[in-house]
């Protein structure tokens, strides 16, 4: 149990009742998870207002609640804050119940339109190769010491983060390596965090539509926010928007590339093959120099593993370790080689949307397969823009697309594959339909 007192110290706020000195036991956003004596904050997210239920979080014991207006009809025994941005007021006070556990970690953010949660895993793997005991937060799981969670967010909502990072002390870790996506920023999930290093993979079209990003300049703006809150900044200097990626950040920059001079580039990249296996090999130059090989197929691979070791090299980890981790590093659903039989590779992708798809089919093209069979599908109540591009990219650039249903949520997976469908058709290109995507 702790003072209300002690926790609004970072939030600015008007008092509408109440006292400060109420005794809480916890915070939440969620009504139905209100516990006796908690502090509840209202949020107002794009199908429900927090705010409605604040009655509700009342009547099952809330002692404080935190809003962004006046709440009417709330008992006077019960403190209401009032401040301009609820989500704001939740992360800071979710870092100052935890005690703020990031300050005793070392931070590594990464965010990027394509390549998170690949680059945080080789992160995650070169840190444990060099005996380091680490954390990691991202989109398929939460790794801590041998225990692993899965994951409902890329990045976790504030009160389960910071619960995350005090968890990850108690276990021993020193280092934790986690995915920062656009809507974390836009909701503020990471504010009250200063992050070690902040690693920019990369920036495209996505997640812009309905319930995602306004614009792209929303977008971009959310995902550069990383280089305002990190003390490190490690950014792709490949990018064609790399001005506009590095405009108002306030770390020091290091860069990493293929293409453009960086501090650590990569040189004579080739690509790699083995049964059922595609992989990549290439030197590290610059402010490093010795060979890697990753099992992962395409010069994204390249990228990705580049970023990873330059924030590593910034952490003084040993070239052996890299190497080694990089050489053996798997990642589920990202280019995962599944052995089927020597004369097939077969791969599943997280590949969901128009920039990863293309990338990923031109990547595969240049392994010179015999038959390049696509298996894909879109999810629903998002931008169709992502469902025709994809279709699009997949007509044109596969052999054969087999489309199957993916994460429809309240559409209907006929309609999303009838839109995938008209997409395909303009390119003359040959698919089958095979809703059930088991059996697809």
């Amino acid at each position: 149990m702790k003072n209300m007192r002690t926790l609004q110290k970072r939030i600015a706020y008007q008092l509408q009742q109440g006292s400060l000195d109420a005794e809480v036991t916890g915070i939440t956003c969620d009504s139905r998870k209100v516990q006796p004596q908690n502090v509840f904050v209202c949020i107002r997210g794009n199908r429900m207002d927090g705010h409605v239920y604040a009655e509700e979080a009342v009547e099952r014991g809330a002692a404080v609640l935190v809003a962004e207006r006046e709440l009417e009809g709330i008992p006077e025994k019960v403190t209401v804050l009032v401040v301009k941005d609820s989500r704001e007021a939740l992360a800071q006070l979710s870092c100052a119940w935890e005690d703020d556990p990031a300050q005793h970690l070392v931070t590594i953010g990464v965010t990027g339109t394509k390549g998170k949660t690949t680059t945080a895993y080789m992160i995650y793997e070169i840190l444990r190769k060099a005996g380091i005991r680490a954390g990691l937060i991202g989109t398929i799981e939460t790794r801590i010491g041998e225990k692993s969670i899965p994951s409902e967010n890329t990045t976790p909502e504030p009160v389960v983060l910071q619960k995350l990072f005090s968890e990850m002390m108690r276990e021993g870790c020193t280092h934790v390596v986690m995915e920062v996506s656009s809507q974390a920023e836009k909701q503020h999930r990471c504010d009250g965090i200063t992050f070690d290093y902040g690693v920019f993979t990369n920036i495209g079209n996505d997640h812009i539509g309905t319930g995602e990003h306004a614009s792209f300049a929303e977008y971009l703006s959310c995902k550069k926010k990383l280089l305002r809150t990190c003390r490190t900044g490690i950014v792709n200097r490949d990018d064609k928007r790399f001005p506009e990626i590095i405009r108002q950040s306030t770390c020091r920059l290091v860069t990493f590339g293929c293409r453009e001079k960086a501090d650590f580039m990569a040189a004579d990249a080739a690509l790699d093959q083995a049964p059922g296996v595609l992989g990549v090999s290439y030197r590290v130059q610059g402010a490093a120099d010795f060979p890697v090989r990753v099992d992962l197929p395409g010069l994204f691979s390249v990228s990705n593993s580049l970023a990873a070791i330059a924030v590593c090299a910034q952490m003084g980890i040993p070239e052996k370790a890299m190497q080694e981790a990089l050489s053996a590093v798997r990642v589920r659903g990202r280019c995962e080689a599944v052995p089927v039989y020597p004369e097939m590779t077969l791969l599943i992708d997280y590949a969901h949307n128009a920039m990863s798809l293309e990338s990923l089919l031109k990547t595969l093209r240049k392994y010179h397969p015999k038959r390049l069979i696509c298996l894909f599908g879109c999810g629903g109540n998002r931008s169709k823009d992502r469902r025709y591009s994809m279709g699009e990219i997949g007509g044109r650039m596969a052999d054969l697309c087999i489309l199957t249903a993916d994460n429809s949520r309240y559409e209907k997976p006929e309609d999303i594959i009838a839109d995938i469908r008209s997409s395909i058709e303009k390119t003359g290109g040959d698919f089958v339909e095979i809703p059930d995507r088991r059996q697809a």
